[in-house]
């Protein structure tokens, strides 16, 4: 037996497989293999299992179902393909293996190396910043259509407008969009629809196909017309998973031609929703403003009321009233008291009155000489005349005697 106590680590078969494999995976970055495939099987669970080949040697690949649905072809026995690869091992059952994430057929490697190239350039050059995209209109008054007029994508881009924005008119520039001649059919389209400038905006569009099928918008004279074209233009050539050079040069990429077309319009629908609730909110803004007005108006009414001179001047001739009754009963009042005061000097008068005096019985005796009312017997002469004034008539007399005796009113 053999003494393992001595020797070194002891790896188990997990072990020394994922080790393995994260070493395979470290050591090599992502690249592109050229093969032949054999032994292809879709499984499924939608993942691709198949061998690549060549003369003389061949290696397992597995696809999984996340990168081969974006594929616009189904790879078949014998097929040459070029696939971008990541190099792995299958731990169960210790195999080594390529985890392919896209491939395409080996007649498009030399576009790809083109296109790649070109790309390159176009982007030094300045044609994908984006300080130099122009912004789509809000809402065109005319879209034009840059494509084939019997293709899919047209029919696609006409049903999306007519359902989005059915009031603006559709110009099309119809156009080849494959074959050698394409390209230069394109660019005179986008440089007719710019002379003519009787739309807002510009779609191109066409539908899916290889990179062979797609390879006239991959042109450096269609990257040039996009570029110096005075109107927007909304790129939508191929499926989701197809760029092209005219994607990049392009205002904006869309996925598709139908993405395209809901790009560059509004949804009349949702308009028609904004509007109708933008007006019922200003209707019911309108609502509140003409309420507050009503209320100012009203307060405005009340203040005016209180303050209207008609309103002082029947609140004054109500006051006026008021002081003419109050003077009319304190006329009365200081009337009465004058009559009352007025009857007891009367009264006062009348009993002190020389008349009352007369009228019981006295008389009053004046000088002859001046008229002196006599009270003492001293102040008048014998033989001086004198008047006697009496209730009815006057004597005129003569003083023939006369007595010095007083009278005196309050002897007992």
């Amino acid at each position: 037996m053999i003494d393992i106590s001595h020797t070194e680590e002891i790896y188990t078969v997990s072990r020394l497989n994922r080790e393995a494999r994260l070493l395979l995976e470290g050591s090599f970055p992502s690249l592109w293999v050229i093969g032949e495939i054999s032994g292809f099987k879709a499984h499924t669970s939608g993942h691709w299992y198949f061998s690549l080949k060549d003369q003389a040697a061949q290696v397992r690949c597995a696809m999984f179902r996340s990168q081969n649905r974006t594929l616009n072809f189904l790879p078949k026995e014998g097929m040459q393909i070029i696939a971008q690869v990541r190099v792995s091992l299958y731990e169960g059952r210790g195999d080594y293996q390529l985890i392919a994430e896209w491939m395409e057929e080996a007649g498009e490697g030399k576009l790809r190396q083109e296109f790649e190239a070109l790309k390159k350039r176009l982007a030094e050059a300045g044609f994908f910043d984006v300080a130099h995209k122009k912004a789509l209109p809000a809402f065109p008054q005319s879209i034009g259509v840059i494509t084939s007029p019997t293709g899919a994508a047209i029919k696609d881009i006409l049903s999306v407008l007519k359902r989005r924005y059915s009031c603006a008119p559709i110009i099309i520039y119809p156009t080849l969009v494959q074959g050698e001649t394409a390209a230069a059919n394109i660019v005179e389209a986008i440089l007719q629809a710019n002379r003519r400038n009787e739309c807002d905006v510009l779609i191109l569009a066409r539908g899916g196909g290889s990179l062979e099928d797609l390879w006239c918008f991959n042109d450096e004279r269609v990257a040039k017309a996009i570029y110096h074209s005075q109107l927007p233009i909304v790129s939508g050539v191929g499926h989701e998973i197809d760029f092209t050079i005219a994607d990049f040069v392009a205002d904006l990429r869309a996925a598709t031609p139908s993405a395209a077309a809901e790009l560059v319009v509004p949804d009349q629908m949702q308009l028609s929703e904004t509007l109708d609730y933008t007006a019922k909110q200003f209707v019911k803004l309108i609502q509140q403003k003409i309420a507050q007005l009503e209320q100012h108006i009203n307060w405005m009414q009340k203040h005016l009321q209180q303050q209207h001179p008609t309103r002082k001047l029947r609140e004054q001739s109500q006051q006026l009233d008021f002081y003419e009754i109050h003077l009319i009963r304190l006329q009365n009042s200081i009337l009465d008291n004058k009559k009352h005061l007025l009857a007891n000097l009367v009264a006062t008068l009348d009993a002190l009155s020389p008349l009352a005096t007369l009228q019981r019985g006295f008389s009053i005796t004046t000088r002859g000489t001046d008229n002196h009312i006599l009270q003492d017997a001293t102040h008048v002469q014998i033989g001086e005349s004198v008047r006697i004034q009496l209730m009815k008539g006057n004597l005129e007399c003569t003083v023939d005697g006369k007595s010095e005796k007083y009278f005196n009113s309050n002897a007992q």
